[in-house]
């Protein structure tokens, strides 16, 4: 079986986000790339009127996004040609497309840079405040689609392939793990759309293990509920549980009560078992 396919390639992501950066900051032109073996590849261009900037390769530490890479923070220059601050050796690629005012923004990871954006115009002018913001805003977001993106795979990489006769119980009991990490993952992230795909990805994994039909059912948990009612599965104590999903111990208290009550259960292990038999766990 075929992981479910949910999540949009690294390269969409970027496309998506330089999109972004000339919708939210009204600059006419964006592009970006990521950082392959020290040179960061521009693979993303919108808002262009040459073709100078398509697979452009900067290196780590020169030019102004090789510098934003290195130093992990945005730099800005109001007046390209002429700046004192920037080591020119791109200057065929940015003079030739017209630029003079540029804002380069390095997509950090977990802290790593993974790639630069850019944003700008063809005339030298001030970057207001607010537009500087947005534009650090879609870099930030880009940060967070890819490290999920990144904790999905290697979760996926984890899962046990079915066989025939059904998922044994040890690696069963690896893919119910595995499923609650994602579940504490999908309640960190803020993107409507990204939680979306993440709540796909967690219904087709929670028929992974079953071996019998499941049942057909009207109840619904919320997203909090079954976040809790995941890692109970898994044997952990409430105060556990609150560490992991940042949660206060009688806040987990409380999702547990309600979701006992909406299964019909007297025990936190009967309703893992119901959950269960419902798909709404492996």
């Amino acid at each position: 079986m075929q992981p479910p396919r949910v999540l949009s390639s690294a390269d969409d992501l970027l496309t998506r986000a330089v999109s972004q950066l000339v919708t939210r900051t009204g600059l006419p032109v964006a592009f970006g790339g990521y950082e392959s073996t020290g040179t960061i590849v521009v693979s993303s261009v919108v808002g262009n009127r040459t073709q100078h900037l398509t697979g452009l390769g900067v290196q780590a530490a020169r030019g102004l996004g090789g510098k934003a890479f290195v130093e992990r923070r945005p730099r800005l220059t109001l007046d390209y040609k002429t700046s004192k601050y920037i080591t020119h050796d791109y200057d065929r690629a940015v003079l030739g497309e017209g630029i003079s005012t540029l804002f380069a923004v390095p997509v950090l990871v977990a802290g790593v840079p993974r790639g630069v954006l850019y944003c700008g115009s063809w005339t030298s002018a001030s970057l207001g405040e607010n537009t500087a913001r947005e534009a650090m805003q879609v870099a930030s977001e880009l940060a967070v689609e890819l490290r999920v993106r990144d904790e999905v795979r290697r979760h996926l990489a984890a899962f046990p392939t079915p066989s025939p006769t059904g998922v044994d119980a040890s690696a069963k009991e690896r893919l119910r793990a595995e499923f609650a990490e994602i579940r504490a993952i999908s309640a960190a992230v803020d993107d409507p759309a990204l939680r979306d795909r993440l709540s796909a990805l967690e219904r087709r994994l929670a028929g992974l293990a079953g071996d019998a039909p499941v049942e057909q059912t009207d109840i619904r948990l919320s997203p909090r509920e079954t976040d809790v009612l995941a890692c109970a599965a898994l044997g952990a104590t409430n105060a556990e549980i609150g560490a992991s999903l940042s949660l206060k111990e009688a806040t987990v208290k409380s999702y547990l009560q309600s979701a006992m009550a909406k299964l019909d259960a007297s025990t936190r292990h009967a309703a893992v078992a119901k959950a269960r038999r419902l798909g709404i766990l492996p």
